[in-house]
């Protein structure tokens, strides 16, 4: 009974959810840039996430919003 089970979990693993990542590894030899689209669209994700993050601090620190005070939390006293 065990032995199928983990057997049933390896096939899951090893058969189903890991094809796409074989296949972009054996494409890597013919074109990398396809390759590795996946990391660049995280990358390019992260670039739009950090640059908002900016503008959002911009916002705030132009309003004079923000509380630079180093005793801004209890625990900080």
């Amino acid at each position: 009974m065990w032995k199928s089970f983990f057997k049933g979990i390896e096939f899951l693993f090893v058969d189903v959810l890991m094809k796409p990542m074989d296949w972009l590894a054996s494409l890597e030899l013919s074109n990398w840039w396809v390759a590795n689209l996946l990391n660049w669209i995280f990358i390019l994700i992260s670039c739009a996430a950090f640059y908002y993050w900016m503008k959002q601090l911009k916002i705030f620190a132009d309003k004079n919003d923000d509380n630079q005070d180093t005793t801004a939390h209890s625990f900080l006293k």
